[in-house]
């Protein structure tokens, strides 16, 4: 019996550890104490996640190691006789996004249906993870002695931050190949840089109380979504109202776009309504900032600062998608263009602010998107803030560890027409050197992650721990 055929007699195995895993709501949570008085770092919840997959990696045979209850790892040692034997590390996530609302089961009661594995988790991340478990198992168990260290590292809060992947690559190092179950096939080479940034402005108008005023804009909650609702609270002598509630009717039949303004109490309030997508994604949504905005440009405002930062917003955002009037639209052949998302926004009498995320190719700096930018924004009042940069990763694909894995990939699956992928959103490839996404979502599947009713097919579970358990063998065992 070869290391693929004995993987298949694990089926009723990874079934059942995956539906235990899937039992604890590993939400990412504040740090809290156990009954020995340990502080968990992420909450309780991912904590039992972690302790559950390390007591089956110790079960199964393999060493196992609690970093401080920040991460863990599940390891097969290379043979003692190995000559300088590598690290090639398999990063996966045990924490999953909140369950939300929607589902036709409990989430946290793995259910199998028609083909399916049913429950939040099984997807995203916890399935690759048990999938790249028992594919060591089937290597270990057929007696095969990897030439290089094989480790499963448990990262713990990958949806809602990097603190538990950093400590881990602080006390325990990078590893020198290996890849993420947390992504795509057939491979993703590349992943863009994204940056963070702020563009603001104070006003120093001074108005009076009749005056047409904008007291209030909000919309969106987070930098790497697409808005879906955005409200705007005007002010003033209530003889603007009405004629602006007939300018957003009038909007409304001419766009389509969604938007309602109604007096309530001495202000006019109006709301738009768009489309939620992820930031990386934004084309699958329609931006409801976007929508105020362009409908606010239709009003005068006694606050002609706050009018030339409406008009700056709609001459140089609006709609675009890829920096095109923002002087950062870049694009190279691996990545395609640039991607832009304005994901917050807050407008007061004092000051304006735009959260805006960008996924830049991955041949370009993070120096060349401000460049742009710092030239459309030179005759303006408007700032810019960079808060957060994370540069791009991009491997050739003749490099051997990208040859190996596609190699895995195409052997098992037999598809030579599906192309690796240069992708927007970020993952632990990232921030754990010398690793890149690989799978686990097979060409044409359809995504469920971080949705309602997430769900994994069976068939592909068990076709991804073969391409795992071929793409480890060629890594560390040839």
């Amino acid at each position: 019996m070869g290391y693929l055929e004995r993987l298949e007699t694990y089926r009723e195995d990874m079934i059942k550890v995956l539906g235990e895993s899937v039992s604890f709501p590993s939400v990412a949570s504040d740090p809290v104490r156990n009954a020995a008085g340990e502080v968990m770092p992420f909450g309780k919840g991912a904590h039992d996640a972690l302790m559950h997959m390390l007591g089956v990696g110790k079960e199964l045979g393999f060493d196992t190691c609690n970093v401080d209850n920040y991460a863990g790892y599940i390891e097969f040692k290379a043979g003692t006789d190995a000559e300088d034997p590598k690290m090639c590390g398999i990063v996966g996530h045990l924490d999953v996004v909140p369950e939300g609302t929607g589902w036709d089961t409990d989430p946290y009661t793995m259910t199998e249906k028609d083909g399916f594995l049913y429950g939040r988790g099984t997807s995203d991340d916890k399935g690759p993870v048990v999938a790249s478990l028992f594919a060591m198992k089937a290597l270990k168990e057929e007696g095969i002695v990897p030439k290089h260290n094989i480790r499963l590292v448990l990262g713990l809060n990958e949806e809602c931050g990097e603190d538990s992947i950093k400590y881990y690559v602080d006390h325990c190092g990078h590893p020198d190949m290996g890849f993420t179950p947390d992504g795509e096939f057939p491979i993703v080479n590349g992943e863009m840089g994204i940056m963070v940034f702020d563009i603001a402005q104070k006003f120093s108008a001074n108005l009076n109380k009749d005056d047409l005023r904008l007291t209030r804009l909000e919309g969106g909650t987070a930098h790497n979504a697409v808005p879906r609702l955005a409200k705007a609270v005007l002010a003033g002598d209530s003889r603007y109202f009405s004629s602006i509630i007939d300018m957003a009717a009038q909007y409304h039949e001419q766009t389509g776009y969604k938007i309602k303004a109604r007096k309530q109490g001495s202000s006019l309030v109006i709301e738009t309504e768009g489309i939620a997508a992820h930031g990386a994604h934004p084309w699958l949504g329609l931006n409801a900032v976007s929508i105020l905005m362009d409908f606010l440009g239709r009003v005068h405002f006694a606050n002609e600062d706050l009018n030339d930062y409406i008009a700056f917003y709609n001459d140089h955002l609006g709609f675009d998608l890829h920096g095109e009037r923002f002087g950062c639209n870049l694009e190279d052949n691996p990545s395609g263009p640039l991607i832009l998302n304005v994901g917050i926004a807050n407008i007061s009498e004092e000051l304006a602010s735009l959260s805006i995320n960008v996924r830049y190719p991955v041949t370009f700096t993070g120096k060349d998107v401000t460049d742009g930018i710092e030239q459309v924004l030179r005759d303006t009042s408007i700032g810019l803030i960079i808060r957060m940069e994370q540069g791009p990763i991009y491997m050739e694909l003749d490099s051997p560890m990208v040859s190996k894995m596609l190699k895995a990939y195409t052997d098992e699956t037999g598809d030579t027409e599906s192309k690796a992928i240069v992708q927007g959103g970020g993952s632990y490839a990232k921030m754990v050197n010398n690793i890149l996404c690989f799978g686990a979502e097979f060409p044409g599947e359809e995504n469920t992650m971080h949705q309602a009713n997430e769900k994994f097919n069976i068939e592909s579970f068990m076709k991804m721990a073969r391409v795992y358990a071929r793409a480890i063998y060629s890594l560390c065992c040839e």
